[in-house]
């Protein structure tokens, strides 16, 4: 993983010509000892108390360790966990928000997220409303978002990121994280290989509609995606090199974000699949199923879409006579001419490949194996585009193939 001081050198010497923001994490820490770590960075920063917000399992898993580490060191603290709805699951929704906002009290000047990533969104979220800054612990290597800045919650049904803070530091305990559940491991390699179409989508916007691209921001994208590919074996096995270059692809994914202050190097048409399963769940009031897990099922299916009625499209449109000097026709030309974009979907791997990568580690791989109807997945690939204003690959197809009477 790329190291802070790394990152700050590369920044600098980038070219892209766009904006990089600053990054405010101040330590990471990914070690054996991490949980005293983050127990002795409080007494050294002088935070007079700190909240931690966990819900139950995770406060059982690590809170309470940590909390026992603050009574030793005589560190004033609260405890806010996060109650589960009727299904037993912890939403980031209002009810949640609302939970932790009444749970942190005025005089606390840290919060410390224990906990996966609805924990994080959560804390994120609450701590930057209340103008106090926040720890990462996480307790699981099962998403990306630990140390970016985007908080997606619920808001009256519909999941929206709102672009908060990052953590000031982050603290990952092995012996925990080797320990998680083998589905939340699943579900962090899922959530990474969701970066083979976020890339393409991330590039197919800078192609076809002059979105700001960063070099540098993908590559540490790529280099992390691929060590997790390398690692296959030993992320399966829950080894602890395995668990360490899984957390640490996670961390610097979430780095890659917050170099460039949004999340489309991480996020494509495969995640707008999964927020738009979850939505539907919600509105059935069904239990919700881990992001990752969505991620790693959506990135096969768009992997296909893709690679296959994308590109026939795509050549479609190639060999139609552009008149209309309009901002529509203009687009279309410059995509069906921009052998660049043919080229980078040829070289996205096949949907199998997934498969076969999610298989190893007993992930799920069809969408019926999370609850999800071939109904569903029918009215996201043709809606789930409209839940975000970014320019994918998901979006042109929607968009395009009725005006060219394809299907």
């Amino acid at each position: 993983m790329i190291t802070l001081k790394e990152l700050s050198k590369l920044t600098k010497s980038c070219t892209c010509g766009n904006r990089h923001f600053d990054i405010t994490i101040e330590e990471i820490v990914i070690s054996h000892d991490a949980l005293q770590q983050t127990v002795s960075y409080m007494k050294n920063k002088q935070f007079h108390k700190a909240a931690i917000i966990a819900d139950q399992m995770t406060f059982h898993v690590a809170g309470k360790k940590l909390s026992n580490m603050f009574k030793e060191s005589n560190f004033n603290h609260e405890i806010v966990i996060i109650q589960p709805n009727e299904l037993g699951d912890v939403i980031a929704n209002e009810i949640s928000l609302i939970e932790a906002l009444l749970g942190i009290s005025p005089d606390t000047d840290i919060v410390i997220a224990v906990g996966s990533g609805t924990i994080h969104d959560i804390a994120r979220f609450t701590s930057y409303k209340m103008g106090k800054p926040f720890i990462s612990v996480p307790t699981a290597p099962s998403v990306d978002g630990f140390n970016s800045m985007g908080a997606p919650v619920v808001i009256k049904g519909v999941k929206t990121t709102y672009q908060m803070q990052a953590p000031i530091a982050l603290f990952a305990d092995i012996t925990i994280l080797k320990q998680a559940p083998k589905d939340m491991i699943a579900a962090g390699f899922g959530d990474m290989i969701g970066k083979y179409t976020s890339l393409a989508d991330w590039s197919f916007s800078h192609f076809s509609a002059g979105e700001a691209y960063c070099p540098l921001s993908a590559q540490l994208t790529k280099e992390a995606l691929e060590d997790c590919v390398e690692s296959i074996n030993q992320i399966a096995e829950a080894d602890e090199a395995g668990i360490k270059t899984l957390i640490e692809s996670l961390v610097q994914s979430g780095l890659a974000m917050l170099l460039i202050g949004h999340s489309s190097p991480a996020s494509g048409g495969e995640h707008h699949l999964s927020h738009y399963w979850e939505m539907e769940f919600l509105k059935q009031g069904k239990a919700q199923v881990l992001h990752g897990a969505k991620v790693g099922v959506s990135s096969q299916l768009i992997l296909k879409l893709y690679k296959s009625d994308f590109l026939k499209l795509v050549y479609k449109i190639g060999s139609l006579e552009v008149q209309v000097p309009n901002s529509k026709d203009q687009q279309n030309n410059v995509i069906a001419k921009n052998t660049e974009i043919i080229k980078m979907i040829n070289s996205l791997p096949d949907a199998a490949t997934l498969t076969s990568l999610l298989q190893k580690l007993g992930g799920a791989v069809q969408p019926a194996e999370l609850g999800i109807s071939s109904e569903l997945v029918r009215d996201s690939l043709n809606h789930a585009h409209l839940l975000r204003n970014r320019c994918t690959m998901l979006k042109f197809w929607n968009e395009q193939r009725e005006i060219h009477k394809y299907i």
